[in-house]
């Protein structure tokens, strides 16, 4: 498993039909922010914005302490949703189906911690911040959450551009397709 880099200009989507199923996993390969939603015992969800991180395996990778919430409610349920943020007007999300694992190999943790450190800044983290990051890993109790996806949900972005009311606006039904799914021929 390799961690991807951070892409230099992440997908726009289409404003004219739903997205195909290979650029649905294009676009969470190249954004970086998503809600992180988890079940709760009682009440709605719970969410949380966070940074992640793609690898070339598919899998999204989400850094945390062990003592979250995120982390605690993974071990006890693995199903999880991140809902992925398209950062530009007109803003867009795509929501992926994830189960997610705990994982706290400590170069792992640290390793995404870096990428992350990266995302937040625009650009990767050289290897002399690497101790720093280890050892803010150990000391906040640092996991890696390990969300494989396995659906997807489309949102259309149908918005009005400064007030055009003379432009037709439509709108189309989405529909959950498999993460692996084939684009039709």
């Amino acid at each position: 498993m390799q961690i991807l880099p951070l892409a230099a200009e992440p997908l726009t989507c289409p404003t004219d039909r739903d997205m195909l199923p290979s650029e649905r996993r294009e676009f969470v390969r190249s954004h970086r922010t998503c809600v992180f939603g988890t079940p709760r015992r009682s009440d709605g969800p719970a969410m949380s914005i966070v940074y992640y991180v793609p690898t070339d395996t598919d899998e999204l990778l989400v850094s945390t302490m062990r003592d979250r919430g995120k982390a605690k409610v993974v071990a006890r349920n693995p199903k999880v949703s991140l809902c992925v943020l398209d950062e530009r007007w007109p803003f867009s999300y795509l929501q992926v189906y994830c189960d997610a694992t705990v994982d706290d190999a400590p170069d792992l943790v640290v390793d995404v911690m870096m990428a992350i450190g990266g995302r937040m800044s625009g650009e990767p983290l050289g290897d002399d911040a690497r101790p720093f990051v280890q050892a803010m890993a150990e000391e906040e109790g640092r996991v890696v959450l390990r969300c494989r996806p396995y659906s997807t949900f489309a949102q259309p972005p149908r918005h009005l551009h400064s007030n055009d009311q003379d432009e037709q606006i439509t709108h189309w039904v989405s529909a959950a397709m498999p993460w692996a799914a084939d684009d039709p021929a």
